[in-house]
């Protein structure tokens, strides 16, 4: 045989015993064609990965007497390299806590397979591992834990066994010796180890039953690791159809196993029988969803070992006899939702009962160590044996009697008097309870919800539990009123209770509050020391609050109409809340003036609360506040405040503002209309937006600008008060570089041009008293050499003052001319201006005189960039030739010209450029090699002059001529034809 091959023998020599081991491994998970009892063999090895899908047509593989399978190992030091990379990634993504878990682990595996115990068997061709112990990985999760085995168990599955993958048999040969021989057992020198019996062990513990019988069937030695007791110590059958017979093969081959579950089988009793007398060793075992007599609580008795009985869903005995189970050892036994008459249980042991959702009427307990019981929603359990079953049982610490509708407050007394260590008590949904006179000094759980009779009057029996830690008293309707003073209360809960009406709670380890849609609640006191989140939202009776909360960080009285101005006094300096941080009092209509003062608020919100019209803030660390909604704030004050920003513009009726915030930047007034007084104090700030406040006086923006001289942005749009003074004190302003005066009534723009130098920005739409000559400083005095945009939109300049701007301002890079009605033309190329007449765009030779020329190649290149000249209507022509160096422009929009003819331009960077709607365009002339975006819409331009302008753009990519009537269907072709670059055509007429 060749080295790197190997043969992987599934052996026969006793048909009987090698059935009975497949078939029980087939039983036990339910495999098709074995779990119903009429399976064979055959059945069993033919079963793949998704139960149900047989072998592929042409794979045969004999069943009777198993001949040898040939596979081929590949073992090469090669695949060593590639099993340690795989154990690295392995280790790497599966999250093993931090880096140093990680590293220590995934060395640890990489390290054993480069030990200097790895060896290869040569005659047997098979790796060798040194016998070792796989550390455990404290935090490993035991999901990562199984990624881990899974990719080692995949790693061999692919790589040692390739002709032989799990759940799909590719049998390449049959036929050759038996590789098992020889292989089991230690080599000569006493070190290395098979690799079945530390390794394959190892990773088999991590895999579940399925996976375990899956890998069963890949060979002999795994089959034999797989079926290792360790595994199988629990037997789940649970919605399997098991019978008999085979369950007795398989407690013959696990007798050891200690957990059974045979809920939703068949059989479940008679199967049940057959496990209490073939394992001795069984401690746990559930039962469900079927009938069990009385005979099985009967042999139950034998069962020693038995410490855990589950019991769900069945029916005991024949519904009108009792059933009684006896044991000795048992502690823990849960039967729910069974039918039957009646119950005795006698275990001097058990520690925890459960009878929850079971329909006896009457039930017998004599378990004296017995800590734990559920009797919930047993309905036909009378007040009388509630009783009796409770009081037998003196050691109880958790008692549920939840929806035990006949339980009265006799019953809970006395059991207040023999079970002295009661702990827990749920008591929901018991109409009779009232607690009247019951004393429970060593309860720390009380669970009351939807209990009708508990009133005020229980608080008195409730206050006698000292000790009590959880309340839960929802839903109890005629409650109307809570004090309470319990040194260890820790959370109460009151959700829909309709009358209540006071809450008192003195209680210093009280550290949650649950109130909810308590909508009579009129007054809450609070004392705690360990309250840190307060919710009491929608309490809209809410009208005096009083907490002494030393700890108390966040409330929220979001919806609470009925809250007063004194409200404040709580959350100031003094008022109990001396670590408060976040207070929302959203939606609260009737605060009408909020005044507060606090050295640890730093977030407040107020959005809602549309009647306050003052609001006085010292609060030096607030960092945070919400005014939305707050259309009446007439006069706020934030002194001191540590605000970083603040917008007032939705407060359209602030007529006084104070502000002191040392670290400000941001402040936005926009839309505050009436505001007239103004004292800012915030030597941070840096942007300032008074849009739209119209009686904003020069004296306050001069004492602004005193106050705030780091402000380098600010926007004065539509702010008619301010004149010649105010601008005037904008030489404070040394880091000005964005001024908008746009809308205003500005005659006179030297005030600017003389104390904004560094100005970089300023927007003058729709100034309309600004004469011709308001710009000359800019053109002819060279004013605000830093200027790089300007917006004189909507203005009423003239066209001589519009082309001197043109021909002298070079060094701007956005200009905005849009809706200026007094602007004709667009000639760059015109005597007026810089340069010499021209006819074409395309004849620069053609200048009237040498001298001229020279003259224009020493002129500096435009920095211009971006140039909007949008509803200009007088507009007819458009001429931009090369000679403009105009170098830079990218963007031109002249969309909405509507009697615009005529366009000539020559420009190497333009990108972007708009005619939309301008309907009178007959003439398009374009050399703009880098032009990727044409927009032509609604222009009466015919489909040649397109052509012949789209010809010399040879970046050309988007194209749009919808709504151009002289422009067919036809035309689409011949467009792309000009230009080859095109790839987007727009057109109403065909799709793109």
């Amino acid at each position: 045989m060749e080295r790197g091959k190997s043969m992987v023998t599934v052996s026969d020599d006793n048909s009987e015993s090698g059935n009975s081991e497949d078939l029980e491994l087939g039983f036990h998970l339910g495999l098709p064609g074995i779990s119903d009892g009429g399976g064979s063999r055959e059945d069993f090895w033919n079963v793949v990965e998704d139960e149900g899908r047989k072998e592929p047509a042409g794979v045969e593989l004999s069943i009777g007497r198993m001949s040898e399978i040939d596979v081929d190992v590949g073992c090469s030091q090669q695949r060593l390299g590639h099993f340690r990379r795989f154990l690295l990634d392995s280790c790497g993504n599966v999250g093993l806590g931090d880096e140093s878990a990680e590293h220590s682990g995934s060395s640890f595996l990489a390290s054993a397979v480069e030990s200097e115990y790895l060896d290869w068997d040569l005659q047997n061709k098979r790796a060798k591992f040194d016998s070792c112990n796989f550390p455990e990985f404290p935090n490993l999760s035991a999901d990562s834990q199984s990624n881990i085995a899974r990719g080692i168990f995949g790693y061999f599955q692919n790589s040692c066994f390739p002709s032989v993958p799990i759940g799909n048999y590719n049998i390449t040969h049959i036929g050759g010796s038996n590789c098992d021989d020889g292989v089991d057992g230690m080599e000569e020198d006493g070190t290395p180890m098979d690799l079945s019996d530390d390794l394959l062990h190892m990773v088999f513990s991590f895999l579940g039953h399925v996976d375990l019988c899956r890998a069963a069937m890949v060979c002999k030695q795994w089959r034999t690791a797989g079926s290792h007791e360790d595994f199988w110590r629990s037997l789940d059958f649970e919605g399997r159809s098991i019978s008999i017979q085979q369950f007795e093969d398989i407690c013959r081959r696990y007798p050891r196993a200690s957990k059974v579950n045979f809920s939703g089988t068949p059989v479940v009793h008679l199967l049940a029988m057959r496990a209490v007398s073939l394992l001795r060793n069984l401690e746990a075992m559930t039962l469900g969803r079927g009938h069990l007599g009385e005979a099985l609580f009967l042999a139950l008795t034998d069962c020693q070992m038995l410490q855990r009985l589950i019991v769900n869903d069945a029916t005991l005995g024949n519904s009108v006899q009792e059933i009684s189970f006896n044991h000795d050892r048992l502690q823990h036994l849960q039967i729910t939702k069974c039918r039957v008459f009646r119950l005795s249980v006698r275990c001097p042991q058990l520690e925890t009962l459960s009878l929850k959702r079971s329909t006896m009427a009457h039930a017998v307990l004599y378990c004296p160590l017995l800590h734990d019981l559920d009797i919930g929603s047993c309905h036909k359990l009378p007040d009388a044996a509630v009783r009796a079953a409770v009081t037998s049982c003196p050691l109880l610490e958790s008692l549920d009697i939840s929806n035990c509708s006949y339980v009265s407050d006799e019953t809970l007394r006395e059991v207040a008097l023999v079970c002295a260590n009661l702990r827990v008590l749920d008591a929901s949904y018991c109409p009779n309870i009232s607690l009247e006179s019951v004393r429970l000094p060593m309860l720390t759980d009380l669970r009351l919800d939807s209990c009708d009779g508990i009133t005020s009057a229980s608080m008195a029996a409730i206050s006698h539990s000292y000790m009590l830690e959880e309340l839960d008293l929802d839903n109890c309707s005629l409650l109307t009123s809570v004090s309470l003073d319990l040194p260890h209360l820790r959370s109460i809960s009151l959700l829909y209770c309709r009358k209540f009406v006071d809450l008192s709670l003195h209680c210093l380890m009280l550290s949650s509050v649950t109130l909810w849609n308590s909508a009579a609640l009129n007054r809450i006191s609070i004392a705690s020391n360990a309250l840190k989140k307060l919710i009491l939202q929608k309490q809209e009776s809410l009208t005096s609050l009083s907490l002494q909360c030393k700890c108390l960080q966040e409330v929220d009285l979001s919806d609470c109409e009925s809250l007063t101005n004194s409200i404040c006094e709580v959350f100031s300096d003094g008022g109990g809340c001396p670590m408060l941080k976040s207070l929302v009092l959203d939606n609260c209509e009737s605060l009408t003036a909020v005044g507060l003062q606090s050295t640890s608020l730093s977030s407040l919100s107020l959005a809602g609360c549309r009647a306050i019209t003052s609001l006085n803030l010292t609060c030096p660390y607030l960092e945070e506040v919400r005014l939305d909604g707050c259309d009446h704030l007439a006069r706020a004050s934030f002194a001191p405040v540590g605000l970083q920003s603040l917008n007032l513009g939705i407060c359209p009726k602030l007529e006084s503002l104070s502000i002191d915030a040392p670290v400000m930047m941001l402040l936005e007034l926009k839309g505050c209309g009436v505001l007239s007084e103004v004292c800012i104090n915030c030597p941070m700030l840096t942007s300032l937006d008074a849009s739209f406040c119209s009686k904003l006086q020069d004296d306050c923006l001069s004492a602004v600008t005193i106050s705030c001289p780091r402000i380098d942005s600010l926007i004065l749009m539509s702010c008619p008060a301010i004149g010649s003074d105010g601008l005037s004190s904008l030489s404070w302003l040394k880091n000005l570089v964005y001024l908008d005066l746009s809308y205003t009534f500005l005659m006179d723009l030297r005030p600017v041009f003389q104390a904004c130098m560094q100005l970089k920005v300023l927007k003058l739409q729709a100034c309309k008293y600004l004469s011709d000559s308001s710009l000359e400083a800019l053109y002819k005095e060279h004013a605000l050499p830093a200027l790089q945009e300007l917006d004189l939109s909507y203005g009423t300049l003239r066209q001589s003052a519009i082309e001197e701007l043109l021909a002298c301002c070079t060094h701007l890079t956005h200009l905005s001319l849009n809706g200026c009605v007094n602007m004709h033309d667009l000639d760059w190329g015109s005597t007026r201006g810089q340069f010499p007449e021209s006819s074409s765009v395309y004849a620069a030779s053609r200048f009237s005189s040498l001298g001229v020329v020279n003259k224009m190649v020493y002129l500096p290149p435009r920095l211009l960039e971006h140039l909007n000249c949008v509803g200009c209507p007088n507009i007819k022509k458009v001429s931009i030739p090369r000679l403009a160096r105009c170098e830079n422009l990218s963007f031109l929009n002249l969309s909405l010209s509507t009697n615009l003819k005529e366009v000539y331009i020559t420009c190497l960077n333009l990108c972007f450029l708009n005619l939309s709607n301008c309907c009178s365009l007959e003439i398009l002339k374009l050399e703009c090699p880098r032009l990727t975006s044409l927009f032509l819409q609604s222009c009466n331009i015919d489909e040649e002059a397109v052509e012949s302008a789209i010809s010399r753009c040879h970046m050309l990519e988007t194209l749009d001529v919808r709504f151009c009537p002289k422009i067919c269907t036809g035309s689409m072709g011949r467009l792309r034809m000009a230009c080859s670059s095109l790839k987007r055509i727009f057109s109403s007429l065909s799709p793109n």
